[in-house]
This record gives structure tokens, C-alpha cells and sequence, in this order.
């Protein structure tokens, strides 16, 4: 990619924004990153996530929301952008439960007034970050050709609103669109609400954590740099074909684990096996089970995820424990050592139907 090339990227403060700045600046690619630093969680998690990149050259950093017309016209009059990554959204499924009508004036309406300002500046190479939550709730691999229409929180109708969207301006303004559906994405500056992060923290200081229903949903975990890599080689894609594109991609793993599996993998990693768990009902507005389908991912982009949730797992407490070295050096020696009765790892290991709690 020519160094003169421009990329917009929405929501580039964020967990997978700024690991997506890191790696195309690493890659000689000028970036404009536009966030508002939304409130849902701490701006200085994101304020921190971007330092390094502020000292690049190629990084430009604006301030705002996407639903500021006014702003986008002086992002796009003012710079030649070549490609939008739109990842800015108002996150967090159960959240949106109570309060849809948020979720829809960010997520949808914000959405708009993006691609409107992409219309009137022709620019036509549009990548989205969608979301595995738009499939609902479905058994088996989930695969781009099903059928979406049963989605079970305003977050999950919302997104799938704006792949319903960019498939209008493909139509009507040519625009080259891929919707990415991401699956269950972790790793390097991830949301502290998202479960590996929350479960790890929670051990970590030395906190109860909570478990939802019985533990047996799945999830199809995504190592961040495997998403990364999805991104850019839908780039790529959308800079080889000359044919007017409109593609939904689903971006996982192909390796569910179960809750139960997750928390095993957590203890082990962390070596603290005396943690403490409250049992709750299930979460309203969180599908049982994902699984990607990844063949359309191969096919098209070449995606082969490379890091297993094993290794995904220690790599990230590996991030954890730098970020928080001076309490884990205080509070290392005392939680780790594996306690004689280590019933807890043993309950984790029963088959479901053995047992109604942990």
C-alpha cells in the first residue's frame, strides 16, 4: 500500500482500534483516528491505549462522534481518505437492553451520517466491524448465508441495521463494503467488562467472580492479532478486485470453548485456585453458543487463525501482569499456592448433567 494512502478508522481508541493503528502504522499506512471517547468505560483506558501512537507521525488523532455531520465534513474536505474502518459503536449487549433507543441513535443513525459524509467526498472503500451477535440464537456453525433475523438485544439488531445499510449504499452509491463478523474478540487492550479481562482481574484481586447460568455456553474466542490480520487483509482484497464489492465475513477462531472450559484455562494460567464464584441466572441478551464458520474467511482473505485460546490466554495475562505488575508483586506469592482440597478444578471437570452449580 502506497504511503500516501489514508485510512479513517472510527472508534481507533478503542480495544481493537488501537491494535488495528499499531499494526497499519507498523505498516508505513497514515491514519486518522476519530473517537469521542465514549463513557461506557474509562477514557483513560483509551487515553492510554493511544500514547504511543500519538508519538507517530503517521497517526493523526481527532476528537469527536460520529453523529457530528459538521465534523466529518471537516475530516473528509480537508484530508484524502482512501479507506473507513468504522468501528465506533455503543458497546455492551445487556446494556443495550435498557436502553435501545442510545443504542440505535450511535450505532445506526451515527452509522448514516458516516456514509453519507463517504458519499458526498466519493470515498467508496468501506470495511465494518459487525458483530457474531447478529445470528442470534443458533446451534451449530453459524455460516454468512443464514438467515439473520432473530437477534436478541437492540446491540445485535443495531448491527446488523447497519450491515442492511452499507448493502444500500453498495447499491445505490457503489460502495465497496465488507462487514466483518467478529466472534468473541480478546487480547492486548481489551474492554475491562469483556469476560477474560473481568475473570482475570476479578482472580487477581483476590474477588469473587460471576458465573452465569450453568456454565455450559460457548464461545468462539478470537486472539486480537488474528482479527487485526482479518482487517488488513480485507484491505488487500478490496485493493485487488476491480469488481464493485459486497461481502459479510464471519472472523473466529473455529474452536468453541464452554464458560466452564474458559474459567479451567483461567485458574491454570493464573495459578490462583482459590477463587471464589457466585452462581447467577442466565443473561438476558446473550446468545447460548457461538461457532464460526471460517471457510468464506479462508477463501477470500487467506485467514488462518493462528493463536489457540491456550496461547491467546497466557498472552494476555502476560499484557495483565505488565500493566499491573506493582499489585501482583505484592499479591503474587500469597493466592497461588494450589490449596490441598482443589475441588473447584475437579467440579470443572464434570460433565454437565452430573451436577446444577459449580
Amino acid at each position: 500500500m502506497p504511503k500516501s494512502e489514508t485510512i479513517l478508522i472510527t472508534g481507533g481508541a478503542g480495544f481493537i482500534g488501537s491494535n488495528l493503528c499499531q499494526f497499519l502504522i507498523d505498516k508505513a499506512i497514515s491514519i486518522v483516528c476519530l473517537d469521542n471517547f465514549d463513557d461506557f468505560y474509562s477514557e483513560e483506558i483509551k487515553q492510554n491505549n493511544i500514547n504511543d501512537l500519538r508519538k507517530n507521525p503517521l497517526f493523526e488523532f481527532v476528537t469527536g462522534d460520529i453523529r457530528d455531520s459538521v465534523l466529518l465534513d471537516n475530516i473528509f474536505s480537508k484530508r484524502k481518505i482512501d479507506f473507513v474502518i468504522h468501528l465506533a459503536a455503543k458497546a455492551g449487549v445487556r446494556v443495550s437492553i435498557s436502553n435501545p433507543q442510545e443504542y440505535f441513535d450511535v450505532n445506526v443513525t451515527g452509522s448514516i451520517c458516516l456514509l453519507e459524509a463517504m458519499r458526498k467526498y466519493n470515498v467508496k472503500n468501506l470495511i465494518f466491524s459487525s458483530s457474531s451477535s447478529v445470528y442470534g440464537n443458533k446451534n451449530g456453525k453459524l455460516v454468512e448465508t443464514e438467515i439473520c433475523d432473530n437477534q436478541i438485544s437492540p446491540y445485535a439488531v443495531s448491527k446488523r441495521a447497519v450491515e442492511m445499510l452499507n448493502y444500500n449504499y453498495h447499491i445505490n452509491s457503489k460502495f465497496n463494503v465488507i462487514n466483518l463478523r467478529l466472534f468473541s474478540v480478546y487480547g492486548k487492550n481489551q474492554r475491562p467488562d469483556l469476560v477474560i479481562y473481568k475473570f482475570i482481574n476479578l482472580i487477581s484481586n483476590n474477588q469473587p467472580i460471576e458465573i452465569y447460568g450453568n456454565a455450559d455456553t460457548t464461545r468462539d474466542y478470537t486472539y486480537i492479532d488474528d482479527i487485526v490480520n482479518a482487517f488488513y487483509s480485507s484491505i488487500e482484497f478490496l485493493k485487488t478486485n476491480d469488481r464493485n464489492i459486497y461481502e459479510t465475513i464471519n472472523i473466529g477462531n473455529d474452536n468453541p470453548i464452554s464458560l466452564r472450559q474458559l474459567v479451567d484455562l483461567i485458574v491454570k494460567t493464573t495459578k490462583r485456585y482459590d477463587i471464589k464464584i457466585i452462581q447467577t441466572e442466565y443473561a438476558i441478551g446473550e446468545v447460548t453458543n457461538t461457532h464460526a464458520d471460517i471457510n468464506k474467511a479462508r477463501r477470500l482473505l487467506n485467514y488462518s487463525p493462528s493463536v489457540s485460546i491456550e496461547k491467546g490466554i497466557n498472552l494476555f495475562y502476560d499484557w495483565y501482569k505488565t500493566k499491573n505488575q506493582p499489585f501482583l508483586q505484592a499479591h503474587y506469592q500469597s493466592h497461588t499456592s494450589q490449596p490441598a482440597n482443589q475441588s473447584f478444578v475437579n467440579e470443572l471437570a464434570k460433565p454437565t448433567q452430573e451436577k446444577k452449580k459449580f
